[in-house]
């Protein structure tokens, strides 16, 4: 998991919410944070990859030569660079290390009518008045990453989650970009207005100097065939992008929900059917934090029917409308030479598949688990359910669901316990490592910790063994899969797919 350290000055006390200090002193963030999420603290805490101010780290790829974050997602205020005033870079012991910009971005000041129409722009007539500024300061504003874009391209819309990611030291944010038009022929409208929507663009901000490429994805869309007519200058082929980047790039989120939310209703092909509403579907709940919420599209590594190699996709399940049972999953292709194909598989009828509601139920109808969940949830403490994955294996499916202990007087969560469920049994323990043994059976000679490569040519000798790889393929993945590294992720999932499957064959002899 990745997270920018973004510098908010609301959060500044009182007294120090000056315009010198919200517009000359803190005028940046400073560096990430990133966690693996296959290991954690015995107290439950994220084991910290790339930690502390200056940012330090034992991985190569993962050293930052240029931490300052002048443009971010949560960045919205102007600020004047090159001023009379240090720039407040990060706290160093006792003292405060300071820093100058060395980037390119920002309007040159140095005279009166650059400075008054600016003080007009921004309503503050510090602008004017204040002796720090110079004739070499300069003026940076559009700093939130997602306007900015839009600043520049407003004829498209925007993924309002732009994440960050690391490439050759530097920082960068990628935010998915879309043409969307509310006249396209017999087309039912998606949020009340526009029916017509392509991802075709993903754009890429650099957090320091503020440089916005647009990389077009999509040739085939008339749309932005349009807009590149328009502005030859403005956007570059998908291939022009930097392999370091581009090995980051995934299906946006909100394009498969639109997409999902339609098919519940335009999957029935029988016009009787269709006009009657027979057969709706609908995205299923799960339990989060306490709460029904819609389970949330998900990334995932599967071998599909009649194929002879996994491929990596993100996934949404389907269920009945006033039912639990899952029916069917739909999933968009995330692989280089396939990107952003969609296919769906269903069900058979005649079979039973548990939807995640009905999962979630019988966690709670699990006597030793809904008490333990309810001593937690007495002690001065909150129990947090997290996400709830499903794994499929073969003709199966494993859930993993992992849990969170907070405390009233912190907001810190702590994993605590992970729950499984796979066919009839269902086991809460410490790790996913143990609840698969649970699962599966333990194996009597104790194994040493096994430490993920990729490979697919390890073979594991006991079921210790192959749960322990498991584990660690499986947590591995999801580290991945906070760091926007798709390709590792595939590559663990695919080796957890395969170990679970050993393991399955494994147990049942």
């Amino acid at each position: 998991a990745v997270s920018a350290r973004e510098l908010n000055t609301n959060d500044l006390p009182d007294n120090a919410k000056t315009w010198v200090n919200q517009h000359l002193v803190y005028t940046h963030g400073y560096g990430v944070i990133a966690n693996k999420v296959n290991e954690f603290t015995d107290d439950g805490l994220p084991n910290l990859i790339i930690k502390d101010i200056p940012p330090k780290t034992s991985i190569p790829n993962l050293k930052i030569k240029r931490p300052e974050i002048y443009f971010g997602e949560a960045t919205d205020n102007y600020i004047i660079v090159h001023t009379k005033t240090r720039e407040f870079d990060y706290p160093m012991g006792n003292e405060n290390k300071y820093t100058k910009y060395k980037g390119k971005d920002g309007v040159k000041l140095g005279s009166f009518f650059k400075e008054a129409a600016f003080a007009f722009r921004f309503s503050s007539l510090k602008l004017l008045l204040s002796s720090a500024i110079t004739d070499n300061s300069r003026i940076i504003f559009n700093r939130n990453v997602v306007d900015r874009a839009n600043t520049i391209a407003p004829f498209l819309s925007y993924e309002n989650d732009p994440y960050i990611v690391i490439d050759e030291g530097k920082l960068y944010w990628i935010i998915d970009g879309f043409t969307s038009e509310k006249g396209y022929p017999y087309s039912e409208p998606f949020d009340g207005e526009n029916n017509y929507i392509r991802n075709s663009v993903k754009v890429v901000v650099d957090a320091y100097n503020g440089d916005v490429s647009y990389y077009v994805f999509d040739k085939k869309d008339p749309v932005i065939q349009t807009y590149r007519k328009a502005f030859p200058g403005l956007f570059k082929d998908s291939s022009e992008m930097p392999a370091g980047l581009a090995k980051h790039i995934r299906y946006p989120e909100s394009l498969f929900v639109i997409q999902s939310n339609m098919y519940a209703t335009f999957h029935m092909k029988d016009p009787q059917v269709f006009y009657n509403k027979e057969d709706l579907w609908n995205i299923p709940k799960e339990i989060v934090e306490g709460k029904e919420a819609d389970v949330e599209p998900y990334y995932m590594v599967i071998k599909l029917p009649g194929e002879e190699k996994e491929k990596f996709m993100m996934m949404t399940p389907f269920t009945p409308v006033k039912k639990s049972n899952m029916i069917a999953w739909m999933a968009a292709k995330c692989e280089p030479e396939e990107y952003g194909q969609i296919l769906v598989y269903r069900f058979p009828k005649q079979k039973l598949i548990y939807g995640p509601m009905q999962i979630e139920a019988r966690i709670d109808q699990t006597p030793n688990i809904s008490q333990e969940l309810t001593l937690w949830n007495q002690r001065g403490s909150r129990v947090i359910r997290g996400n709830l994955f499903v794994i499929p294996i073969e003709d199966s499916l494993l859930y993993v669901e992992p849990l969170y202990l907070q405390s009233e007087q912190t907001e810190l969560p702590e994993l605590k316990r992970v729950i499984v469920a796979y066919g009839s049994k269902i086991v809460m323990e410490n790790n996913l490592e143990s609840a698969l043994e649970e699962i599966f059976g333990k194996s009597v000679a104790p194994a040493q910790p096994y430490t993920p490569k990729l490979t697919s040519e390890w073979a594991p000798s006991s079921i210790k063994e192959l749960i322990e790889k498991a584990s660690s393929h499986f947590e591995a993945a999801q580290n991945y899969l906070r760091e926007g590294n798709w390709a590792g992720y595939g590559e663990e999932m695919n080796g957890l797919q395969d170990t679970l499957a050993q393991l399955k064959e494994e147990s049942s002899k």
